[in-house]
């Protein structure tokens, strides 16, 4: 190869060009940002730091990201961009210097049954070519080893109109890999008759047991008892054969009720429209009860869970077929494709072997491609994430990340620190929003946000380098090197929940006692199985579920703008019985989203104005203000404040307003007090859920919990509570479940925090390794002895944080 001979020399002076090399950001005051202007260094590693609500993510996501994207976005044609999500401009004066931002935030990949880890990450694309390519017998293109394309086979008449028209003769084939049984979910779904009606009664007797079904309602039981398909005056264990096929099974057809067109459907389909199809989790709790109770979802017969027809599982390439390769752990199926050897398909083996080590790099090696996106945790969804950026060639691009070492054991954290450094050198600027310690570490420059949370926070408190921030005397300079100590004495256990022989994913069949009445810690690295030993198998023991289990895990709040804080505890209830009593008026009138709305933006507080393919604007609604109320409902008061004053409040000012004085509501403090335990005492009462952060979600789903009776004994498991947590808070966090447990609850916390495992009564150490390597209790016992036996992972991490 040969390369030109450089005559010129470089020349002293800096090039124009290379003197831009800062991000510089002016006057941000998105959310509780206070006129923020700070210069941030490209192709350096920027770490934001700053307790949980201190504006990090207002800083990162919502203006310095959300403003490149939405720049990128202006760069297509309008007929493009009215197929894309509309950004508004964030509220900031001058934004210099930004390169093009991806995003690797923490949001759960979509729980679409058909999702699933190789989908997500072109890894079964690139497979099915391979068995297209190489597989015995030939089966047909790629789309016949996909469980997500049925086989169509049509023929007819097509008409071509061109010149004269012409009818044609035309046959079309398709085929595909979905299994026609389970239709690609590789689970099938059986109702159980007996919880939608009682065989003993009528129809006209209200035989239906399904919740919203009364015996005198229109749409569903009326059609039922008056089609003439029925007669609904016999008990429904009597029907004859047509009539139970009618019953169960029938096409929807037209039928005349009472001279109303409806139409009537068999209560199989009917029920599969109307609540399976739905997602789960969206659903009102009892209607979510039923659905739990009256369908079971078991492993498809036909295709044994591949999701795949007969003819792609047939096909293999050196005896192992693509439901094979799609079992494998993707360590295991690297090893496999590593040992493929054909010419004629080589760069196609180089760049799904590139993939795969990727997936190997980041530490989930012990997942495969078959498992469905929606259980992935929201650290190993953030990572599944990163593998397309890995091998990026992209330079000059701002990778920005949310948390990166959510979900990753002390041993863990090395390697993302290795992979963020990488990205670095690539000549990339990283922006990282962290609070663990040894990510910390690794910045060449740190923000710190704060001083405070919520309205007490929004200012930069530090920028410079990590020692700097060591002395500056900030929350986080602070707390840095903050290091819990052993207990001295640990509880002893009042009970114990029983697991025996757990098997649920990679668990080999675990036996455990995990005792109740104390903090139990329940830890090992990512992968080794600590989430299937404690969700897969602790609720569904019998014992389990008599102790009150109350598992507040990281799924998302589901909620729209008009929810709040208030809203979704409950809190609304009693304030708004209270203005009602001391006024003599209805508690609808203080409901936003009720009979007290404005009626300009219909309680909304803003008027959204859509703009086709440019971002709709958002303006303060001009007659309530922003209130969101009817200006005649703000003439209401109860403690001399109005509705929408009440809702303006932090939960610390509100705990003091209905602690005492006119304004008294017992029910309202107690919901106030668990709020501020969590550590939420900043947030306001009318703040909408969609501006809180993953960890403030977390904290208020238990805050809500907090008031579950579950019996006696409640059984709280908690999934990584100190997840978006800053050290400060973590201290805070341990106060309560020391207080949960004093109070007689039983606390189990899956975590990887050296300062949780250190204050537990009881440790559960799962491993020795991920996947395969692990699914083995390695260890059981205090803190103290996991540290003085240094015989796993943890334990050794465990002793080095506490400087044993």
């Amino acid at each position: 190869m040969s390369m030109a001979t450089r005559t010129d020399t470089q020349s002293p002076a800096l090039h124009d060009a290379d003197s831009h090399d800062l991000i510089r950001v002016h006057g941000a005051r998105v959310n509780n940002l206070k006129d923020v202007s700070i210069e941030i260094p490209k192709r350096r590693l920027t770490v934001f730091t700053g307790v949980s609500g201190s504006g990090k993510s207002s800083l990162v996501f919502d203006t310095i990201a959300a403003e490149s994207q939405r720049m990128i976005n202006e760069t297509y044609s309008a007929f493009v961009q009215g197929f894309m999500p509309t950004l508004a401009r964030p509220e900031v004066d001058v934004l210099d210097g930004l390169t093009t931002a991806i995003i690797v935030d923490q949001q759960r990949m979509g729980a679409d049954p058909r999702s699933t880890v190789g989908t997500a990450t072109d890894a079964n694309a690139m497979l099915r070519i391979l068995f297209s390519r190489l597989g015995k017998p030939h089966i047909g293109p790629p789309s016949a080893y996909s469980f997500n394309t049925a086989s169509v086979r049509a023929s007819g008449a097509i008409t071509v109109e061109r010149g004269a028209k012409k009818a044609v003769k035309a046959t079309f084939n398709r085929t595909g890999g979905m299994c026609t049984r389970c239709e690609g979910r590789g689970t099938v779904s059986d109702i159980d008759l007996s919880q939608l009606y009682d065989d003993s009664k009528s129809i006209a007797e209200g035989a239906f047991t399904i919740p919203g079904w009364k015996s005198d309602s229109w749409w569903t039981v009326r059609t039922y008892a008056e089609s003439g398909f029925l007669d609904p005056d016999k008990p429904i264990r009597q029907f004859t054969k047509k009539e139970m096929q009618d019953f169960l099974y029938r096409e929807p057809t037209k039928v005349k009720v009472e001279g109303v067109n409806l139409t009537y459907e068999g209560l199989i389909p009917k029920i599969q429209k109307s609540f399976l199809s739905k997602d789960k989790e969206a659903m009102q709790p009892h209607i979510r009860a039923f659905v739990e109770r009256a369908v079971t979802f078991t492993t498809c017969p036909e295709c044994d869970g591949t999701r795949l027809s007969e003819g792609a599982r047939s096909s293999r390439i050196k005896r192992i077929s693509i439901a094979d390769a799609c079992a494998m752990e993707i360590r295991d199926l690297t090893e496999w494709v590593r040992g493929l050897k054909e010419p004629s398909v080589a760069p196609l083996l180089a760049a799904l072997q590139h993939t795969l080590e990727s997936f190997v790099e980041i530490g989930l090696g012990y997942l495969s491609l078959e498992r469905p996106s929606g259980t992935l945790s929201g650290g190993e969804a953030q990572r599944v994430k990163m593998i397309r950026h890995l091998g990026s060639s992209l330079t000059d691009v701002t990778y920005v990340f949310d948390e990166p070492t959510i979900g990753l054991h002390p041993h863990d954290i090395q390697r993302m620190n290795d992979l963020l450094l990488r990205l670095r050198d690539k000549g990339n600027t990283v922006l990282v929003v962290e609070h663990k310690p040894e990510a910390i570490a690794i910045a060449d420059h740190v923000v710190d946000l704060g001083p405070g949370a919520g309205t007490a926070g929004g200012t930069v408190c530090f920028e410079g380098t990590l020692e700097g921030l060591r002395g500056s005397g900030t929350v986080t300079g602070r707390h840095l090197d903050d290091r819990a100590s052993l207990k001295e004495s640990v509880r002893k256990a009042t009970g114990a929940l029983e697991i025996r022989g757990a098997t649920a994913n990679n668990l080999r069949g675990v036996d455990v006692d995990i005792p109740l009445g104390v903090l139990a810690v329940v830890t090992g690295v990512a992968g080794s199985g600590k989430s299937s030993l404690v969700h897969g198998s602790l609720p569904g023991q019998p014992g389990a579920a008599g102790e009150g289990v109350v598992s507040v895990d990281q799924t998302p709040i589901r909620g729209s703008r008009r929810s709040n804080p208030a809203t979704y505890t409950g809190l609304l209830d009693p304030i708004r019985k209270a203005f009602a009593k001391a006024n003599g008026v209805k508690p609808a009138l203080f409901s936003a989203n009720s009979e007290g709305a404005c009626p300009t933006c219909n309680g909304a507080g803003v008027i959204y104005t859509d703009l086709a393919m440019m971002a709709g604007v958002a303006s303060t609604c001009e007659d309530c203000e922003g209130k969101r109320f009817d200006a005649s409902v703000l003439e209401y008061h109860l403690g001399g404040r109005d509705i929408s004053e009440v809702l303006a409040m932090s939960v610390i000012e509100a705990e003091e307003f209905f602690g005492a004085g006119e304004a008294h509501t017992p029910a309202a403090h107690k919901i106030l007090d668990r709020l501020a335990d969590v550590g939420l005492g900043y947030i306001t009462l009318g703040q909408p859920l969609t501006t809180l952060s993953g960890g403030e979600r977390q904290r208020l789903k238990l805050a809500t919990h907090m008031a579950d009776k579950g019996g006696g004994r409640s059984v709280f498991v908690l999934d990584e509570p100190t997840t978006g947590l800053h050290l400060a808070d973590v201290e805070q966090l341990l106060g309560l479940l020391d207080r949960l447990v004093d109070s007689g609850k039983s606390v189990i916390v899956i975590e990887h925090h050296q300062a949780v495992m250190a204050h537990a009564d009881w440790i559960i150490d799962l491993g020795p390794g991920a996947g395969h390597d692990g699914g083995r209790i390695v260890f059981e016992g205090t803190p103290a002895d996991l540290v003085a036996a240094r015989s796993t992972l943890t334990g050794e991490h465990l002793a080095a944080y506490v400087g044993a």
